[in-house]
C-alpha cells in the first residue's frame, strides 16, 4: 500500500465560506480533533489577514501535537514574516505560499507578466527556505494554466529549495481525466519533481473536487487537501471524509493507505458543522443524515437481507452508528415488520395484514412514519382484535 497524506485547510479555506468565521478558541478546539481524526497537516488560517488569525494560528501551533502546522502566504516577505511567526512554534512547522500562474489571474488579477511573476515566486520561496526546511508552493490557477509555463515555474520553485509543490484546482473547472493527465504530464516534464512532493487542492464548484482530487492521487500525488464536509470558498473544496472513504473502501483495488481514525469522521463532521453553523446536507456523502437510510421498499428488504446488497461501508467505519430503516409510502412489508419488532410488537398475520393496510393509508398522507405512529397503529388492531 503507497501512503497518501491528508492536508487538512477547514481552518482556513474552509472558513472562507460566507458565515463560517470561527474564533481562536473554536479553531483551536477543531484543530485538537483534526489531530485526533489522523490528518497529517493543518493549515491554521491566514495569519497577516487579522490579529485572531495570527492568535489562532499561534495556538494551534503551540499546542497541538503530531500534524504538521502550517498557514497561508502571499509571496511576499510580510506575509512570509507573519506565518513564521506564527508557525515557529510548532513541533513539525511550515511555511506555504501561494502566487498566480494562469494568465488570466496573472494579466487581470496581479496586472503583471511571466518573467516577473516566476521571479517573484523564486525570491520568495527562497526567502520562506531561510527561515523554515518545510516550504510549500502553490501556483494558483494550475488547471487554467499554460503547462510549459507550470512546468517551468515548479522547476524554478523548487531549485529555490520548495519542498512541496501544490497544484490546485483554484476554480473547480477540469475534469478528472484532465486533471489526472495534468499531474502524470508534470511528473513527467518537471526535471527535478523527485525533490518535492506533489499535493494537490480541488475546488468544487461543478461537482468533481473529490473526482479530481482522486484522478490525481492515481497519477502521483501524494497528498490531498480537502475541508471536513467540503466546506470552502463558493462550491467548497475536494471533502475530506469522501477523498479518504473512497481510498479505504477501494483500498485492495486502488493500493493506498491514509492515516485518518475513519470512526472519527462522523464526529468532526458534527463538531465543524456545530462551529462554523454550515449545517451538512442530509444526502452529504459519508457523513449526511441520509448517507445510511434506506427508504424505498426494494432496498429495505436488500438491507434487511444482508447489509452488502446496498451498502459499500458499514456506519460504524465512519461513526455514523448504525443504518436506518425509514418507513414511509414506498416501503415494503419486510421493513414494516422489522420496525414493528424493533418496538416489541410481533403481531399474528392476520392482525400484521390489517395494520399493514393501516400503515399505508398513514403513510399517504405523511412524509415519514414515526414510532408514534406505528404504537397508534398497533393498538386499533389490537383493540379492535381484543
Amino acid at each position: 500500500m503507497q501512503r497518501v497524506y491528508i492536508f487538512d485547510t477547514t481552518l482556513r479555506d474552509g472558513e472562507q465560506s460566507p458565515g463560517a468565521s470561527l474564533t481562536p478558541d473554536q479553531k483551536l478546539e477543531i484543530a485538537h480533533q483534526l489531530a485526533r481524526l489522523g490528518v497529517d497537516v493543518i493549515e491554521g488560517g491566514f495569519p497577516l489577514s487579522s490579529p485572531g488569525d495570527f492568535e489562532a494560528v499561534q495556538r494551534i501551533a503551540r499546542s497541538v501535537q503530531g500534524p504538521v502546522i502550517t498557514a497561508l502566504a502571499r509571496a511576499v516577505r510580510q506575509d512570509i514574516d507573519a506565518v513564521w511567526e506564527a508557525v515557529r512554534d510548532a513541533a513539525r512547522p511550515q511555511i506555504h505560499m501561494v502566487l498566480s500562474v494562469s494568465d488570466v489571474h496573472i494579466e487581470h488579477k496581479l496586472r503583471s507578466n511571466r518573467r516577473d511573476v516566476l521571479r517573484r515566486g523564486v525570491e520568495a520561496v527562497a526567502y520562506a527556505r531561510s527561515l523554515c526546511d518545510a516550504v510549500e508552493y502553490s501556483p494558483e490557477d494550475a488547471g487554467r494554466a499554460d503547462p510549459e509555463y507550470l512546468y517551468e515555474t515548479l522547476e524554478a520553485v523548487i531549485d529555490a529549495g520548495a519542498t512541496v509543490v501544490n497544484i490546485p484546482d483554484t476554480t473547480g473547472y477540469t475534469i478528472p481525466q484532465e486533471f489526472g493527465g495534468l499531474i502524470a504530464s508534470i511528473r513527467q516534464h518537471v526535471r527535478n519533481i523527485d525533490k518535492a512532493l506533489i499535493s494537490v487542492h480541488c475546488h468544487n464548484d461543478l461537482g468533481l473536487a473529490t473526482a479530481n482530487t482522486v484522478a490525481a492521487i492515481l497519477n502521483g500525488a501524494r497528498r490531498a487537501e480537502c475541508t471536513i464536509n467540503g466546506i470552502g470558498e463558493r462550491a467548497g473544496n475536494a471533502s475530506l471524509e469522501e477523498v479518504v472513504m473512497v481510498l479505504k473502501t477501494r483500498e485492495h483495488s486502488l493500493g493506498f493507505q491514509t492515516g485518518i481514525v475513519t470512526s472519527l469522521l462522523a464526529e468532526t463532521s458534527r463538531l465543524v458543522a456545530a462551529r462554523t453553523g454550515i449545517a451538512v446536507q442530509l444526502n452529504k456523502a459519508v457523513v449526511g443524515g441520509n448517507a445510511f437510510a434506506h427508504a424505498s421498499g426494494i432496498h429495505q428488504d436488500g438491507v434487511l437481507k444482508d447489509k452488502q446488497n446496498y451498502e459499500i461501508m458499514r456506519p460504524a467505519d465512519v461513526g455514523m452508528g448504525e443504518s436506518r430503516i425509514v418507513l414511509s409510502p414506498r416501503s415494503g412489508r419486510h421493513a414494516f415488520r422489522f420496525r414493528l419488532a424493533e418496538l416489541g410488537y410481533h403481531l399474528p398475520e392476520a392482525a400484521f395484514n390489517e395494520a399493514w393496510d393501516l400503515f399505508l393509508g398513514v403513510a399517504d398522507r405523511q412524509k415519514e412514519i414515526t414510532d408514534r405512529d406505528l404504537e397508534r397503529i398497533v393498538n386499533a388492531v389490537t383493540v379492535e382484535a381484543g
